[in-house]
């Protein structure tokens, strides 16, 4: 039997990522040209999605086959939300064919978006898995070593870490499961070879059990890239430390190289990481993949905001943030968008959703080609006072108060309180540090003061405490976001802490916890 050396094996493992590369340079190529092309690869988007459907329920029922124009799908085909579209999909779930969608689908990605009890379940046909997620899969890794062209990428390993929820049937008719699980479901077995852990522990339910199978399945792998919500990332990294009796997770996977992340905004998360990843050549990849579809890659790893990927099969529309929840709010085409303003989104997609209203609110950063950054969901903000505070705003201001005062916040949500007697309110803030500033009063009053330089109607209602006071802060004992999430049996994957609501619910569910 043949021996290799150590040195010969990592050197033709080196020879294949670059053998591999010239398959990513044709789509390379094509990515570059959406600067030029959005417009028009968008509406053969949308007249594809239409053809498409043209025999199904809805099509017939707003008579698809006779929309030339973009105008004539906005004014047949009414805004959806989920539970515009529950029946239909239960009667699919049940067997029922050609309702949203042609054929049986046989596939759904459970989703909550947050924390509510309520689950959503959203269809993944096979067309929406290999033009939209699988390709967005794709593109990540085209973009990734189109801007790190020394990259080993294929060379070693990469650690996936997916939902809590593994594929189970519905009925005799149907499975679901978080995206992430029913993606590697129906993963090529070819990707499998340069993937970890194994299947059987990331299909795992329980989540802390998941955790320590993880760990152990991994923690002596030659690591170069992570894939995963940050937030569940981090505690991963801790127990892989702490089995390995190590510091910093580069004495662990000494060749790590990228974390391709999504799901909740990076920033909180960003200086953790940094610190436990004390490596310049370690590069943080963001991306946005919902159970609903693939939408955008961060292209540029100097700038933050996703490209906007045209040509995966979805055709995008733009509801301005302030017309939300009006009768007839204005809807715009991306073509139409313009830069620094939050707009909902609404998709319509091959999976079958239809002018679909998907939470996420987005702002344009650039318009050739369309570049954006998440500004948050159409249910996570505060406005009670008519400040408009997004959570990108309290994501940018909690990091930039983290670096000036050397601390660390783990999770965070925030609420407005509302003081009756005196006719004005405070927003209240429910922090949980990694490492607590000293004294929390003084930061407190440099968070608020951030927030008034990213937001200038928060800025309004602060001047001279007119409508807000100056923001409260309640320290958090350590695990009760944790603990919180485990009681709504909502450990792990994808699901995610709302920052921000206009209501108390949330976070007095949290207060209980923590007294």
């Amino acid at each position: 039997m043949a021996t290799f050396a150590p040195g010969s094996i990592k050197k033709s493992m080196d020879i294949l990522t670059k053998m591999v590369l010239p398959v990513f340079r044709r789509r390379q190529r094509e990515i570059r040209m959406f600067a030029e092309r959005t417009d028009s690869i968008q509406r053969d988007q949308l007249h594809a999605l239409l053809s498409t459907a043209r025999r199904t329920e809805w099509g017939i029922k707003y008579d698809f086959r006779s929309i030339r124009t973009y105008e004539e799908f906005a004014q047949r085909v009414p805004l959806q939300d989920y539970d515009d579209i529950k029946e239909d999909i239960t009667r699919m779930i049940n067997g029922e064919k050609n309702i949203l969608w042609p054929d049986q689908v046989k596939w759904y990605a459970k989703s909550s978006g947050t924390t509510n009890d309520k689950s959503k379940f959203i269809p993944v046909t096979p067309v929406n898995l290999k033009s939209c997620h699988y390709k967005g899969g794709f593109d990540c890794v085209a973009l990734y070593l189109e801007n790190n062209p020394e990259s080993r990428f294929f060379s070693r390993k990469g650690l996936i870490l997916g939902g809590s929820h593994s594929p189970s049937p519905l009925n005799n008719k149907a499975h679901c499961g978080d995206l992430s699980a029913v993606l590697l479901q129906n993963l090529n077995p070819l990707v499998n070879l340069v993937r970890v852990p194994d299947k059987k522990i990331i299909l795992m339910d329980e989540w802390e059990s998941k955790i320590r199978a993880v760990v152990e399945n991994t923690w002596k792998v030659d690591i170069n890239s992570l894939s995963g919500v940050p937030s569940w990332m981090l505690v991963l990294i801790k127990a892989v430390l702490q089995k390995a009796g190590k510091e910093y997770l580069t004495d662990v996977w000494p060749n790590l190289e990228v974390f391709f992340h999504g799901g909740i905004s990076f920033e909180p998360y960003r200086d953790q990481y940094k610190s436990l990843i004390p490596t310049h050549r370690m590069h943080y990849m963001e991306t946005y993949n919902a159970s609903e579809g693939f939408f955008g890659i961060q292209s540029d790893l100097n700038d933050p905001s996703l490209l906007m990927m045209p040509d995966y099969g979805v055709f995008y529309e733009f509801i301005p943030i302030n017309e939300l929840g009006s009768s007839n709010p204005t809807v715009l085409p991306l073509e139409a968008v313009e830069l620094n303003k939050n707009y909902a989104m609404v998709i319509t997609t091959s999976g079958g959703l239809w002018r679909y209203q998907i939470g996420d609110t987005v702002r344009f950063t650039s318009l050739h080609p369309h570049k954006f950054i998440i500004s948050g969901r159409t249910k996570h903000y505060i406005n009670a006072f008519g400040e408009e505070l997004m959570v990108d705003n309290t994501d940018k201001a909690l990091q930039m108060a983290c670096r000036q005062t050397g601390s660390r916040v783990k999770e965070y949500t925030a609420a407005p309180l509302f003081m009756l007697e005196e006719g004005k309110g405070v927003h209240q803030w429910f922090i949980e540090f990694e490492q607590q500033p000293e004294p929390i009063e003084e930061f407190a009053v440099i968070l608020d003061n951030y927030l008034q330089t990213l937001n200038s109607d928060y800025e309004a209602k602060r001047y001279k405490d007119i409508s807000l006071q100056p923001l409260q802060i309640i320290v958090a004992k350590e695990g009760v976001f944790y603990k919180w999430l485990k009681q709504k049996g909502k450990l792990g994957g994808q699901h995610k802490i709302p920052r921000l609501s206009n209501t108390r619910q949330h976070i007095e569910e949290l207060l209980a916890l923590n007294n």
